[in-house]
């Protein structure tokens, strides 16, 4: 019975403190795509994805119903860092929902400015207050017709700002500070202070953004030891739980002598105590997942500390990147490439380092029974996408009347002009394509995830390769096949299947059918050494085709934007050569970052894996029959 009344008073009170409207309430799900492209259009990075922001604490004044209640402490803002931009997961502050999607989009806005006035960026409150001034008068300067938008959200958003609040004098003069401040951006040059922070305003960034720690990623410095880095093809599938970002801090190891001090009696309902927890193994990490993940849900902020004992009980040996195999022969080594640092705006000469190898597997492969079927069908859709007719016109004789050179016959005969015997016929006859296509596979560790229970990534990948070659084996088009995996920038390993001018035999077989997943996926450097290999291909359409199961990554800082960054550059610089690119990918989450790295128009999402076999051969005949 005291359960029950205690769970009807926390009702009562929490609805009684919170000033928010659920019906009304605009969702970030709901409005992101549209914001992306609004974001952009006005500006912003392009390379910004849009996630939602975690509620942080915000050390405001508090009214006596939020005391009561145990709520108002946290608030979700927005603020972008070098990846990302934050957004509230959702907004129901106005009883309009129109209001609520239009705070999104000014949002939006404000986040895709850059500041003109570098003293402006000053630290501390004095800063930020005449920031996001500055911020709003830009917007207002150079979109006009954000204006009307703007001072609707402003007229109502003061008027339920301050409901049921009493402040002091100083408090008052805060608050009149930031209402002035946000009817007319730029008239008030610094803001009154007060025991407490200014209570936060939704219309502008947040005031001292967090460091956010993202855990469904390893977080780990760059000088640690990388044989202790969790590998590639052991990270879990992505969820939106896993997704979560927590405010945390990295932190010296606690010794646990230091015991518990009390400074006063208030503490013992605020105090956070260190518990030494042992880093899960691989048979309990399952078992154990939900437990972290509630404990995690219920700190405030949490601190990562390194401990200095090692992890015992298992041995690991690391097989997937061999010494010299009898069955790799290298055929370039230390090939020196070039990176792009987008943070410094420079692109790195001779950064990282290539070799290039073929498997001799010794015997000649053949075409796997389950796949011949397949194969010869999309062998004859191929060959009829594929050939192309074309109409000759002005001959002597033909199928049909060339109308053009009659209609100019009859003028030229009519203008009394001598005409020799014109030539007043068209054929269509076949041509022959001049074309040359490199497909680049991803062969990194994450190929080597189980999609059912008969087939992992890598063997989907593999008899994509053995059907994309059977279809273009009578087409007459040139091309060739390599993989690519990567272990830090000085060990790129560039797998060559089939070269151009190499003919598809038993040999290309059996290497296709050797592939295994390497390490991880330095995207730019094998595109810039697939390209070289290209532009060497004396033909009239050259397409660089990549294959793909994930976004950039390496052990190093090529992971995140770094990473997506050189990608980009790596594929502006294929097209400055004159080569197509185009990329085909299974990854779901790829629509976040693709458009930035190849255009709206140069990359495809397959949804089902099972099906790219048969998509492949399909799309390459689309992209060859109506070039970009």
């Amino acid at each position: 019975m005291e359960e029950q009344v205690g769970q009807i008073w926390d009702k009562l009170v929490t609805r009684i403190s919170e000033k928010s409207f659920k019906e009304s309430a605009v969702q970030l799900s709901e409005v992101s795509k549209s914001l992306g492209i609004f974001f952009r259009a006005l500006g912003g990075d392009n390379g910004l994805r849009i996630v939602e922001s975690m509620a942080t604490q915000h050390h405001a004044k508090r009214n006596w119903k939020q005391k009561l209640a145990g709520t108002g402490k946290y608030i979700e803002l927005s603020w972008q860092d070098e990846d990302t931009l934050h957004l509230p997961k959702q907004i129901d502050v106005f009883p309009d929902s129109d209001l609520n999607k239009d705070l999104y989009y000014w949002l939006a806005a404000i986040s895709a400015q850059t500041f003109e006035n570098p003293s402006a960026r000053a630290r501390g409150l004095q800063g930020w207050f005449v920031s996001c001034q500055i911020l709003t008068q830009q917007i207002l300067e150079r979109f006009p017709g954000l204006n009307s938008r703007y001072h609707r959200l402003v007229q109502a958003y003061l008027s339920i700002r301050n409901i049921d609040e009493q402040f002091t004098e100083l408090e008052q003069a805060q608050e009149h500070a930031i209402a002035r401040a946000l009817n007319e951006p730029g008239s008030m040059d610094s803001i009154p202070t007060t025991l407490y922070a200014p209570k936060p305003v939704l219309l502008w960034p947040h005031p001292n953004p967090p460091e956010v720690a993202n855990f469904s990623q390893k977080n780990v410095p760059e000088n640690e030891n990388e044989d202790d880095q969790q590998s590639e093809s052991s990270r879990p599938k992505s969820t939106d739980k896993e997704n979560k970002r927590r405010n945390a801090e990295r932190v010296d190891m606690p010794d646990g002598d230091d015991g518990l001090i009390l400074h006063r009696f208030e503490s013992i309902f605020g105090f956070g105590e260190f518990l030494n927890i042992n880093r899960s193994t691989d048979e309990d990490e399952e078992a154990d997942q939900d437990s972290a993940d509630k404990n995690a849900d219920d700190m405030d902020f949490l601190s990562v500390a390194r401990s200095n004992q090692t992890k015992g009980g298992k041995v690991k040996f690391d097989l997937d990147l061999p010494a010299d195999s009898v069955d790799e022969v290298v055929l370039e080594s230390d090939i020196k490439l070039p990176e792009w640092d987008y943070k410094k705006q420079i692109l790195q000469k001779d950064y990282c380092s290539v070799i290039n190898f073929v498997h001799n597997a010794g015997e000649e492969g053949v075409l796997p029974e389950n796949l011949r079927r397949t194969a010869r069908k999309l062998r004859q859709q191929l060959e009829a996408l594929t050939t192309k007719r074309i109409w000759h016109r002005h001959q002597s004789e033909g199928s049909e009347l060339d109308l053009d050179a009659y209609i100019n016959y009859v003028g030229e005969r009519f203008s009394g002009h001598k005409v020799e015997q014109p030539d007043l016929y068209q054929q269509l006859r076949s041509s022959e394509r001049d074309l040359s296509c490199l497909l680049l596979a991803d062969f990194s560790l994450s190929t080597d995830t189980w999609l059912s229970n008969d087939a992992r990534i890598i063997d989907v990948i593999r008899d994509s390769l053995f059907l994309f070659s059977e279809s273009l084996r009578n087409t007459g088009d040139q091309f060739a096949i390599y993989g690519f995996s990567s272990r830090n920038r000085g060990h790129i390993r560039f797998n060559t299947l089939k070269e151009f001018g190499e003919a598809y035999n038993g040999l290309v077989r059996s290497r296709i059918q050797a592939i295994k997943p390497g390490f991880y996926t330095r995207m730019g450097a094998a595109i810039r050494y697939a390209g070289s290999k290209l532009e060497e291909q004396d033909s009239q359409q050259r397409l660089l085709l990549i294959l793909t199961d994930g976004k950039p990554n390496d052990l190093d800082r090529y992971e995140g934007r770094y990473g997506i960054e050189d990608t980009r550059r790596a594929i502006h610089e294929a097209k400055a050569q004159g080569l197509q690119t185009f990329c085909i990918t299974i990854d779901d989450q790829g629509g976040e970052y693709l458009p930035h790295i190849f255009g709206n128009n140069g990359y495809t999402i397959i949804r089902k894996p099972e099906h790219l076999p048969q998509k492949l051969p399909i799309l390459y005949a689309n992209l060859t029959t109506n070039p970009a």
